[in-house]
Parts: structure tokens; sequence; C-alpha cells
């Protein structure tokens, strides 16, 4: 199993009805195959994942934040762990939001 504690990810890319940005930093911590974190930056004042992690390194999560205009949006996501040459983890997400227009989208951060 893989273990994000206390790894830092940014986004590197998303698709446009995401509100995260490579503005945005996700702070990881896991316990046993529990995944937490907190993350902020970019058009996201405040935000809080929950995740479960498998023996493979996949995650799947649910989120909430708290945006700029002060709105609290909720979703899903399922990521998929890619190991890089240099050592680091890129994660591959495919997410949809439960608040708003619920819409899907996918997006990939890189460990930092």
């Amino acid at each position: 199993m893989i273990n994000y504690n206390d790894k830092l990810f940014k986004p590197v890319n998303t698709t446009e009805n995401s509100e995260t940005s490579n503005e945005t930093i996700f702070k990881y911590k896991q316990r046993g195959n529990i995944l937490t974190a907190e993350y902020e930056g970019g058009k996201i004042v405040y935000g809080h994942l929950l995740g479960l992690v498998d023996h493979e390194g996949n995650i799947e999560m649910r989120y909430h934040q708290i945006n700029q205009e002060g709105e609290l949006m909720t979703g899903t996501c399922s990521s998929k762990p890619e190991l890089l040459a240099n050592g680091k983890i890129r994660l591959h997400e495919t997410w949809q939001w439960t608040s708003g227009d619920q819409s899907k989208g996918q997006s990939i951060i890189d460990e930092q």
C-alpha cells in the first residue's frame, strides 16, 4: 500500500469546472488505510477530504470546501496513483460535485 502521510500535492491539470488550481496545496495525512487532507489556495478558502486507501494505493474520498464566494461545496473523488521516474506520486482523479451543478471532472495532482 502507498503511504500518503505528510505528502503535499498540487494540481497540474484540471477541468474547467474545478475550483482547484496550481495555487491549491493539499496536505495529506494517513493512518492505516484512512486518508485525510486539508487544502487551500486559489478559489478555495479552506477544504477537507476524507478517504480510504486500498492495497494498490487507489483512494475513494469525499470532500467539502468553502470557496471565495462563501459557498460550501461538496463532492466525491476516485484517485489512481502513478509512480513517476523521480520517485514522486502523481494522482489521476475522477470527481463529481454533489452540490451545485453536480458536474463531473478530472484532475491530475503531483506530489511536491
